[in-house]
């Protein structure tokens, strides 16, 4: 190894390593501190000092460090955007430029002085690798690191005249919420999907209203006002919806035992997940589809080889970004659905197939209690959008009968 090449592979590791302590330092991992720190830095300084003595072995080990490195930087590219520059954003850009730099200077040395035909197995592994490891690092990064952002907008003015409230979750988070008091005595607490906030489902919440009943719109924890740290799995929605449901039992105008939840995506699976709290008498989710690798174990039955490979790299992915995150591993959404006693429905998009397969693979659980319907033409959570009047008739008719 010449040491030019070797002065590339140097400074691309710097680079990484340096920029990755940043991303920590600034608090942009939820789990972050000095000892991570410290390991990013001596995994950098390991690769630096390896290959001062050369070798092929060091150049692909180099090679790897940089996979990985390019995965994180990928689950950060949506700090790239925000404005002004931040240094989430800075650290970004220098650990997908480390990584990048990491894995071509790495697999280039690994294949020096072989000759061309013969370094093709070896560029094919690196790229099999980072695909990989893209596929596995890159999500479980993003999903703990939301961009503030995309969880920032929020109207300026009340909806629907609602009267704002501050709630208070068991860990001390302040969620911001909106009341607007019903006529017929029950309520619905309003869950949004990740990356938006309560302006996300204001059009399902306005039908509701519309028909009497009382409806709590929330801001997710670190969306919109509300404090904390945003999650995009919904891992926190057990607790946030524990605060809103405190809310709704205090109204005096409403009755404790007439309360339903209603999410879209994310918020659908909050839902769900929340369905065996004794106080919700009834579920509503569109769009919901996984928050635990095993939500996805019917991947293998309608995809075949393709989804049994994607399930293991569900596996993966989930299990390490319950190594990232604080927040607590939630159930599984088909346990949930058997361990709950209340009637759900499911409302899945015509145009998004696996959303019909999740709901399918969750109502088999508890088919007697489970309703599933499927929107023909319709994106995610577009079911409103797209049928109008069959969606309020469906839903209102479904809360109507079940609370």
């Amino acid at each position: 190894m010449t040491f030019d090449r070797g002065g590339r592979i140097q400074l691309a590791a710097a680079v990484a390593a340096l920029s990755s302590a940043v991303l920590l330092a600034a608090g942009a991992s939820a789990s972050g501190g000095t000892l991570r720190v410290a390991l990013v830095l001596g995994i950098g300084a390991g690769v630096f000092v390896g290959v001062q003595r050369g070798g092929r072995g060091m150049a692909a080990v180099a090679a790897l460090v940089g996979a990985v490195a390019l995965a994180i930087g990928v689950g950060f590219v949506p700090h790239l955007f925000e404005a002004p520059v931040s240094v989430r954003g800075i650290g970004a850009a220098g650990v997908l430029l480390g990584g990048a730099g990491l894995i071509v200077f790495g697999t280039a040395a690994a294949t020096a002085g072989v000759r061309r035909l013969a370094r093709i197995p070896t560029w094919l592994v690196a790229l099999v690798v980072t695909a990989l490891t893209l596929a596995v690092v890159g999500p479980a990064v993003a999903v703990v690191n939301v961009p503030d952002s995309t969880a920032s907008r929020t109207a300026a003015e009340p909806p629907l005249g609602a009267e704002p409230v501050a709630l208070t979750t068991p860990d001390g988070v302040t969620l911001a919420a909106w009341w607007v008091p019903g006529t017929n005595g029950a309520a619905v607490l309003v869950r949004h999907g990740a990356g938006s906030t309560h302006e996300g489902a204001l059009a399902q919440a306005t039908v509701l209203a519309d028909h009497g009943y009382g409806v709590l719109l929330m801001d997710a924890r670190g969306h919109g006002e509300s404090t904390g740290r945003a999650m995009d799995f919904g891992w926190w929605g057990d607790a946030d919806i524990d605060a809103g449901l405190d809310h709704l039992v205090a109204e005096p105008d409403v009755d404790d035992d007439r309360i339903a939840v209603l999410g879209l995506s994310m918020g659908g699976e909050e839902a769900i997940g929340a369905a065996t709290d004794p106080r919700i008498a009834a579920v509503v989710a569109e769009g919901a589809t996984a928050r635990r690798a095993a939500d996805k174990d019917w991947l293998s039955d309608v995809h075949g080889w393709r989804g049994a490979v994607q399930e293991r790299i569900e596996q993966l992915q989930y299990g390490l970004t319950d190594l990232l995150t604080d927040a607590p591993r939630p159930t599984v959404l088909r346990d949930a659905v058997v361990a709950s006693e209340v009637p759900v429905l499911l409302i899945a998009a015509g145009q998004v197939a696996d959303e019909g397969h999740a709901a399918a693979w969750i109502a088999a659980g508890a088919p007697e209690r489970v309703e599933v319907w499927t929107v023909d033409g319709a994106g995610h959570t577009d079911g409103l959008g797209v049928a109008p009047d069959e969606w309020e008739r469906r839903v209102v008719g479904f809360l109507d009968e079940h609370l």
